[in-house]
Formats: structure tokens, sequence, C-alpha cells
């Protein structure tokens, strides 16, 4: 007969299970839908009366929503490069896409940090990391990093190089892509990459697998399906939204997550999979609104930066949970390593913490004090109320609910809090320049662990360097013009 004691542990130990997540299987699947130049308000469960996602919606109140989430940079290989290898831009230099000087050189202050448009191969990638635990690996979609991503830890690439937004035809066939072809006219690229997940996942059943699937959807040239684009153009707009073929991009994305998830269902992988889903960078300012945040892809105001973020691991998560801890894209190599009982990479340094404690308890706050962005880069503005730039070189810090942004140029600062004021409206620098001074430390400090470069050198050619001088040291109470600011 069992003893009273014997029962007791067996008892406590299948609790502890349930509680913790541990009755499950030992090395969930790995699903990451990650799309390019999503806006936080671009979908159904965050706002949007004007564009359908009817497929991310149900993840949502299955899953995990996560409000204060952010990518890694305001644009997409550098965002890519951080969640890649785990890493901080200024540990692998790739902080823009192409060339860091664009824009007009007469109007450029000063010259920028040399960007890397490559990640180098001596980074280990969370395919690389996870590959040792017996994980099959593909990515479909958008690399950007590089030529070949199989060169980089990825078993399967379909549809993946250097490009950062659909080559030849764009998103309709005819088009070539490694290992994905098609001569015929018509088909949508985004439909074919969900069918390519679907045949993968098909074909690994059997073993765990890490899916990353990386849309080009819905970055730019903006080209839907004409029946789509005909249903949104009869459908009635909203003040902030109200790009027909955009809406259409975001209807077919929708559809390729949730062929992918009734995959799911059907092979009955669906409670042993963890799924993300989650953006490289904020909307399109030519395109759609990231209203009521300020700025758009290529800031480092909210607009740029923060992101739709969602986590579906059954048996961990909580359906409808809301998280508001602030996380980065950085966070997910570690926890993916977390989820799976990975080790870390020997020698390997991870600038990321594990949300982890987050998906088991939404109210759990992670050990560390801030995050950071460094943009020592120009990007060109392409609207009107952009002026020359929509960013000129600049880095950020978020700290609680504080967010302070420094631009190099003329050593500005800017200091928004951003629960009280989510449209960064109010530049509190001048009236709370004890905060100010707090961030600004935090900055300094974690940019001299990483060795981020800040750009100091005049460029001869700007059109005022025959008066200029070198970058001044921030000064709290000098009064900035706020509209020379991106």
């Amino acid at each position: 007969m069992l003893s009273h004691r014997f029962i007791l542990i067996v008892f406590a130990s299948l609790l502890a299970g349930t509680l913790f997540g541990a009755v499950r299987a030992s090395k969930p699947n790995i699903v990451f839908f990650f799309i390019d130049d999503l806006g936080r308000t671009d979908l159904g469960y965050m706002g949007s009366k004007y564009y359908e996602s009817p497929h991310v919606d149900k993840l949502a109140k299955d899953g995990m929503v996560f409000m204060n989430a952010y990518a890694n940079a305001p644009n997409c290989a550098p965002s890519r490069a951080c969640l890649m290898s785990g890493k901080y831009s200024p540990r692998h230099g790739v902080y823009t896409v192409g060339n860091s000087d664009r824009g007009s050189s007469k109007h450029r202050k000063l010259i920028p940090v040399k960007n890397a448009t490559e990640l180098a191969d001596e980074f280990v990638t969370i395919a690389e990391a996870l590959k040792p635990s017996g994980y099959v690996t593909a990515t479909m979609g958008k690399w950007h990093l590089g030529d070949d991503p199989t060169t980089q830890g990825f078993d399967v690439n379909v549809a993946g190089k250097s490009w950062g937004s659909p080559s030849g035809g764009g998103y309709h066939s005819p088009y070539k892509y490694p290992n994905l072809e098609n001569k015929e006219k018509g088909e949508y690229l985004t439909d074919r990459l969900g069918v390519e997940a679907c045949k993968f996942i098909e074909t690994n059943k059997d073993k765990p697998f890490f899916l990353y699937l990386t849309h080009y959807a819905v970055h730019t040239p903006i080209q839907a399906k004409p029946n789509l684009n005909k249903k949104y153009q009869a459908k009635k707009s909203t003040e902030r939204h109200n790009n027909a073929a955009y809406a259409a991009m975001i209807e077919s994305m929708d559809d390729s997550v949730g062929t992918v998830l009734t995959t799911l269902d059907r092979l009955e992988l669906a409670d042993d999979t963890l799924v993300i889903f989650f953006s490289d960078n904020g909307g399109h300012g030519g395109v759609t609104s990231n209203a009521p945040l300020r700025g758009s892809k290529g800031m480092l105001y909210e607009g740029g930066i923060r992101e739709p973020m969602i986590v579906k691991w059954p048996g961990v998560t909580k359906s409808g949970s809301i998280c508001r801890e602030n996380v980065i894209g950085i966070d997910l190599y570690p926890t993916l390593l977390e989820a799976t009982g990975s080790p870390v990479p020997k020698g390997y340094e991870l600038d990321g913490v594990s949300i982890a404690p987050l998906l088991r308890n939404a109210a759990a706050k992670l050990p560390r004090k801030a995050i950071h962005w460094h943009f020592p880069a120009y990007l060109q503005g392409y609207t009107a109320r952009h002026g020359h730039f929509r960013t000129t070189p600049a880095a950020a810090t978020r700290m609680g609910d504080w967010k302070l942004i420094e631009f190099f140029e003329d050593g500005a600062l800017e200091l928004y809090n951003t629960v009280e004021d989510l449209s960064e409206t109010k530049n509190l620098a001048k009236k709370n320049p004890k905060k100010a001074e707090e961030l600004h430390a935090a900055m300094l400090a974690w940019r001299k662990t990483v060795n981020a470069p800040v750009p100091t050198e005049l460029n001869p050619e700007y059109a005022s360097n025959t008066e200029a001088s070198a970058p001044k040291k921030p000064k709290l109470n000098k009064k900035k013009d706020r509209k020379k600011k991106p």
C-alpha cells in the first residue's frame, strides 16, 4: 500500500507542475510571426476600426498581450539583427538600413557612425542556439541580415536574402526568391509564405521545430490583392486609418497567421507550441497613422518603436491576460532558451532578460533598470511634416514610466512620462531636471558598458558648419526649437 507521505509528494509535484507550466511538452515548438512595419494600432485588438485582423485578434484573446513592447530600433535591419543576436546594436554595428548618411549632406551637421549591413558570423543566432537542443529551424520571408540565413543556424530558408523589401514584381508573381519561384502571374507572396510555413510544420510535426515566419508584409510597396483592395475601398474609413490597399495587406497577413494556427490545431500541435506575434518597427508614416503615439517608422518617439506583441504558450500564459512591463526584442532570445531548456551558448553574452516570469504572471517585474536605443545615423524624411529628416543621430532610454531622448547634433534632451503623456507632447526636461539627469546617467552608463559610439565629427559639407563648433554637452535649461526635431 502506498504511504501517505508518498501520495502527498506526488500530489505536490503535480500541483507545482500545473502552477508553473511544467506539465507540458519539455521542448515546445516555436512559431514566431515577425511582421514588417506593422504599427501598434494597425490591428483590431489594438483599436483599429478600419483594418481587420480577426485571426490575430483571436490570438490576443487566447494569449498574453504586451502593452509596452518595443522593437530594438526604429527600422528594419537593426531591429532584426538585435533580435537574432540577442544583443544591442552597438555590439554588432547594425544601426540602420543601408548607409548611415542618408538625406542631403548639406543638412547633416555630423558625420554619422558607419553602419554594418549584415550580421557577422561571429554572432550566435537564436536558431544556432536552439539546434543543440534538437530543434529543426526555418526562416520564411524577410531575412535582411546577409545573403543566406542557412549559414546562421537555419535548416530551411524560403525567400530570405539580403533584401529589405519584396524584389522583382513585389508581392505579385512572377517572382524569384531563394527556394521560392513562381513564373505564373497572380500568386500573392504573403499567401505563399503561409502555405510554405504549413508545409514545414507538416513535415516536422514529430520533432521540435522553430518556425520564424518573417513576412515582408506590410512593408512597401503597398500592393494588395485586387478583391481585398475593392473591399476596403467600399468600406468607410476612419480619420487615422484610410488606406484601402494597406488595409488589404493587413488582412492578407492576418489570413496567413490564421492558416498557420489552423494547421497547428489540425495536427494537434497547438497545445505544445509557443506562439509569438511581434513587429520590427513602427508603421510607415506615409501609409498609416500610429496615433495616439507620436512619430512613425524611423523615429525614436513611441510611434517608431512601440509595437503590438502577443505571446501564447498553453499551460503557461493566461488567456486574455495583459502585461504592462517594459519589454524589448532582445528579451526574446533568452526567453526562448528558458522555454526550451536550452543553455546560453558558451562564452556568449546576452543583453536581454527572459520574460518567462511575465508569461507565468503578467504582474511580475523584470530584474533590470532600463531599456535602451542607440541610433547614431540619419534617416531622411518622406513626408512634409518630417522636414529634412525623420531623425538625426539620437539615443533613447526608458526607465519605468519615463523616457529620455538625446539628440547628438546639439545635445538636446527630451523627457516624457509615457504613461501620463502617451503622445509625448510635453517635454519635461526643464521642469524635472533631476529625473532627466537620472535617465541620462543611466543612458551614459549603459553606453559605456556596450561601447556605443557617439558621432562628434562635424560634416564639412553642412551648410552652417563654417560657423559651427563641436556638439555641446546637454544643457537641461536651454530652450530648444522642437520644430527642428523629427
